[in-house]
C-alpha cells in the first residue's frame, strides 16, 4: 500500500505530463458522464473552481450543466490561517480572484452555511477503489465534509483510474461516486456505471 506522499508525487507528475488539450477533451467526458449520476434532484451543488496550473478537472462544463438546470452553484474561499473553508453562492455579479496558491475566490456573496449543501464535487490527486482520497495534505477538504449533513453526497473528479488501496485515517471523509473520463465509481459496494 503506497503512503500519501509517494502518491501525491505520482500523481501530480502524471498530471503534468496531461496536455491542455486532454485536460479540456477529459473534463467535459467527465461532466457528460455526471449526468448519468441519481443526483440532479437537488438544489445545492458545491463547485471548486480549478488551478489551472495544477491541471485540476476543468468543473466549467460541469458549471454549464447546473446553470442549465437552474441549480444553484455554491464556491468557497479558503483561510489558510484557520484551515477553513467559506462557501458563497456563485451568482452572474460575482467577482473570482485567485488567491496567493492561485485558487480562483469569490472576493465575497452570499455565505451559505455546509448544511444546506446537497452534493458537493471534490478534487482529489487520488483515490481507491473504496472511495478513499487523496488531496494536497492541507485537510480543508476533509474538515469541510465533515461538517456537511449526513444526507450530502460527496463526488470525486479524476482523470485517472483509483488505486487498489490508500492509506486513510479516522478524519479522512470517503467519497460516494468518483468520475473518470471513462466511467462512474459508486463507492458503497463498489459498483460501476458504465
Amino acid at each position: 500500500m503506497a503512503d500519501k506522499k509517494t502518491l501525491r508525487l505520482k500523481y501530480k507528475k502524471l498530471r503534468e505530463e496531461l496536455s491542455e488539450e486532454s485536460v479540456e477533451t477529459m473534463s467535459l467526458q467527465i461532466a457528460n458522464r455526471a449526468l448519468k449520476l441519481p443526483i440532479w434532484d437537488k438544489t445545492y451543488y458545491h463547485i471548486f473552481l480549478p488551478i489551472s496550473e495544477k491541471k485540476e478537472v476543468n468543473t466549467e462544463y460541469l458549471m454549464h450543466i447546473l446553470q442549465g438546470k437552474d441549480k444553484s452553484i455554491v464556491v468557497s474561499k479558503a483561510d489558510f490561517d484557520s484551515g477553513e473553508m467559506k462557501h458563497f453562492l456563485l451568482q452572474e455579479n460575482t467577482v473570482l480572484k485567485s488567491s496567493a496558491y492561485g485558487i480562483p475566490e469569490p472576493v465575497s456573496g452570499i455565505e451559505i452555511s455546509t448544511e444546506t449543501l446537497d452534493v458537493v464535487f471534490v478534487p482529489l490527486l487520488a483515490y481507491d477503489v473504496h472511495g478513499h482520497r487523496i488531496g494536497y495534505g492541507k485537510g480543508f477538504y476533509d474538515r469541510f465534509l465533515k461538517q456537511c449533513n449526513s444526507e450530502a453526497i460527496f463526488v470525486g473528479l479524476s482523470f485517472f483510474e483509483p488505486e487498489p488501496e490508500i492509506f486513510f485515517e479516522a478524519t479522512d471523509v470517503p467519497l460516494q461516486f468518483c468520475i473518470t473520463p471513462k466511467k462512474i465509481m459508486e463507492f458503497k459496494n463498489n459498483s460501476l456505471y458504465l
